[in-house]
């Protein structure tokens, strides 16, 4: 049994997508289209950069997902498969989802563009620059990373965002709270504690004007029901009910992106090749959050869609 995942936010890279473009039709018209939809140069912006225009928060979000999205469709186009056909689920981290469940029809490529373009912009304006911070706490298991947290608070926000794997947790929340449990760290056992440069502090509960917008944007915008279920960031289960959705989209703006869980979900379901679209991120973490043996596949490249279009 397979699923395809998408990567997030960090994954992006100037001259992401160029030389896919250059080798599909299929993949320009992707690009194309997000420019289209967008009303501005992204896939400029995405092949030559400047990269810290390409690092922000709303260019980065439709980059990423545009450019899985082309890689997954030259698959689809030039090798005569299907989604629904190849793979039993989809799952993406944190923006990732957003390309999930573009990947698998339930939002039309034009839409997700729109939406993580307001997801960005939303995120970015939830909170002032300087105010928020993120962290990743290596060497840290969920517990271990919660208690920290905790500890540095001091009534500040500080909690844990991403459970990406058993050796890596991300917290998010007040920039002296975040700071204080970075400090903090050898004191809980916690190999490294590093900050992150983003630019705010994603999936805490100081996103929640963002998750207001995004409430509705996606009213407005409601997805439809997914070709496969799709694994959601905030319950680690599988999902295929449009509503149901939409509220998870919701509520994963300020809630904790739950991957290794979300691996383990998939893995207990049969779940034995993740094949990721657009990046090399997901891959590692999937192998260090499955219990079993399972296998890993990078579609990036013309040769690796050739690559993988020999094993389905």
């Amino acid at each position: 049994m397979r699923a395809f995942i998408f990567p997030g936010q960090g994954s992006q890279a100037v001259g992401m997508g160029k030389t896919l473009a250059e080798a599909s039709a299929h993949a320009r018209e992707v690009f194309q289209e997000v420019d289209e939809a967008l009303g501005q140069h992204l896939f400029k912006l995405m092949s030559e950069g400047p990269e810290d225009q390409l690092t922000l928060t709303e260019n980065a979000q439709p980059a990423i997902m545009a450019n899985a999205i082309a890689t997954l469709r030259v698959l689809e186009r030039d090798g005569g498969v299907t989604l629904s056909g190849k793979a039993a689920y989809v799952a993406g981290h944190s923006l990732g989802e957003y390309s999930a469940l573009c990947a698998a029809g339930a939002f039309d490529l034009a839409t997700t563009a729109r939406l993580l373009k307001t997801r960005g912009q939303a995120m970015q304006a939830a909170v002032p620059v300087g105010v928020g911070a993120m962290a990743a706490l290596l060497g840290a298991d969920i517990d271990t990373a919660q208690k920290l947290a905790d500890a540095a608070a001091e009534g500040e926000v500080c909690t844990v965002a991403n459970d990406n794997d058993p050796s890596q947790v991300v917290i998010s929340g007040h920039k002296g709270a975040v700071e204080r449990a970075v400090a903090m760290v050898k004191n809980y056992g916690i190999k490294r504690g590093v900050l992150l440069p983003v630019s705010a502090p994603f999936h805490c509960p100081l996103m929640q004007p963002a998750a207001d917008a995004m409430a509705e944007a996606l009213g407005a915008n409601p997805p439809t029901a997914p070709l496969v279920p799709v694994i959601a960031n905030v319950t680690a289960s599988p999902v295929s009910d449009a509503d149901t959705i939409s509220n998870l989209l919701v509520e994963q703006v300020t809630g904790r992106v739950r991957w290794r869980e979300s691996v383990g979900a998939m893995e207990e379901i049969g779940v034995t090749q993740f094949v990721e679209f657009g990046g090399k991120v997901l891959g590692p973490m999937v192998k260090r959050s499955a219990s079993g043996d399972v296998e890993t596949v990078s579609v990036i490249s013309m040769d690796d869609i050739e690559a993988l279009l020999k094993t389905l």
